[in-house]
């Protein structure tokens, strides 16, 4: 009998749900991106703004190759499995899933970003507590390799600017959406504490300016059709550039959660996570308003 944790992904409409399926199960997934342990046994289709039925009915039909049970029930998801992976790639469903899944006692996976704004992560927050529920969500470049040598390198910067690319959301804010992965490696690199932030749209994208209570400064700068991911770290010994490799980042992600699925502990902390939505909110606000926008 195996050993492995059956898992049951909830949402067909990102990418995500067939990419780490793929390294739990595919055949023809190369060695060096396999991660062990796991096997995706269930999975939970629905339409979003995100996708519609031709491509849920392509990646129905990919993930049955790989021998995943995909259902419109979510009973049926959720009956015989040992861990949740929340793989929705329109946020504005998360609280409404979640919901259905914190009280029933299996770890969760709650891929990014873990809410539509902060309002309703701290709705999350709160269903976490009540139900005392085991719980992680990040994007997965707070895990690549490159920004984690960075980090070791420069552990607490004077200043950090990252860059990546700011995709067009079918639905909802494009910055929450998809800047979530660069703010997720801001506090990654610089931690909680952000007192203010500025925010600037342009024609190619979008520029924020991140202050913090010990006079730190961070820069995230998201940009139209680049679609790159890396930054620059600073202190006053040196400055260490980094530049993402994205072939490895789902293998690098899973990684974390296989072992936060076997009993580890969580990879990330709830206030960061909290914190990068805060910061992804006060974005939208300094944009809409003009104005410096204050944290916490």
């Amino acid at each position: 009998m195996s050993s492995d944790i059956r898992v049951a992904v909830v949402g067909l409409d990102t990418s995500h749900s067939i990419e780490f399926t793929r390294r739990m199960q595919a055949p023809d997934c190369p060695e060096d991106q396999k991660v062990s342990g796991l096997k995706a046994v269930t999975c939970l289709r629905f339409e979003t703004p995100f996708q519609d039925k031709v491509g849920l009915d392509a990646r129905q039909k990919q993930m049955e190759e790989w021998g995943v049970k995909v259902s419109e029930s979510f009973e049926e998801t959720v009956a015989d499995c040992d861990a949740i992976m929340l793989e929705i790639n329109d946020p504005a469903y998360h609280v409404e899933y979640f919901t259905k899944c914190a009280a029933l006692g299996k770890p969760i996976f709650l891929d990014k970003p873990i809410a539509p704004n902060l309002k309703d992560a701290k709705v999350i927050m709160d269903l976490i507590k009540a139900n005392n529920a085991k719980v992680f969500s990040s994007s997965s470049l707070r895990f690549s390799a490159q920004l984690k040598a960075a980090s070791g390198q420069v552990s607490v910067p004077r200043s950090s600017m990252v860059y990546g690319p700011l995709g067009i959301a079918p639905a909802g804010s494009s910055v929450v959406w998809y800047g979530v992965h660069s703010f997720e490696m801001l506090v990654r690199c610089m931690g909680v504490g952000a007192t203010k932030l500025t925010a600037v749209s342009t024609d190619s994208g979008v520029i924020s300016v991140v202050e913090y209570e010990d006079g730190r400064t961070g820069i995230v700068d998201l940009t139209k059709d680049a679609w790159a991911y890396g930054g620059i770290l600073r202190d006053q010994n040196a400055v260490v550039p980094f530049a993402v490799e994205i072939s490895n980042i789902y293998t690098e992600e899973l990684t974390e959660i296989a072992a936060f699925f076997a009993g580890g502990p969580s990879p990330v902390c709830l206030k960061e996570t909290l914190e990068v939505t805060a910061l992804l909110d006060a974005t939208e606000a300094s944009i809409a308003t003009g104005a410096s926008q204050t944290i916490g």
